[in-house]
């Protein structure tokens, strides 16, 4: 059984590089890493927005907004720290310098 999960995990990979390599290797020259993180790192973020809308519909189906508005806070946050590392690195930075002379 884990032969054949092994082969699919295989197939599933060859068929994401096949499907993303067309685009990175036309976007832009030699940076073919950067531009499949680039590619991976947008379709990352249409998962989570979509995840994000499904919760959030449950949420309001279900008349729970105070919950509704502490999870949209929570996954903004999540996704500012995620998506975003370098602002939450000058941010902190700059907190720190405020507090911190």
């Amino acid at each position: 059984m884990s032969r054949r999960l092994a082969v699919a995990l295989a197939l599933v990979v060859l068929a994401a590089a096949l499907w993303l390599a067309p685009e990175a290797l036309a976007a832009g020259g030699n940076d073919v890493g950067r531009n499949i993180g680039s590619e991976l790192r947008r379709w990352a973020a249409s998962i989570y927005g979509g995840l994000i809308a499904i919760v959030g519909l449950v949420f309001l189906l279900n008349r729970k907004f105070t919950d509704l508005a502490v999870f949209m806070l929570a996954a903004i946050l999540v996704g500012w720290l995620v998506f975003s590392p370098d602002q939450v690195a000058d941010a902190a930075r700059a907190i720190g310098n405020r507090i911190l002379p």
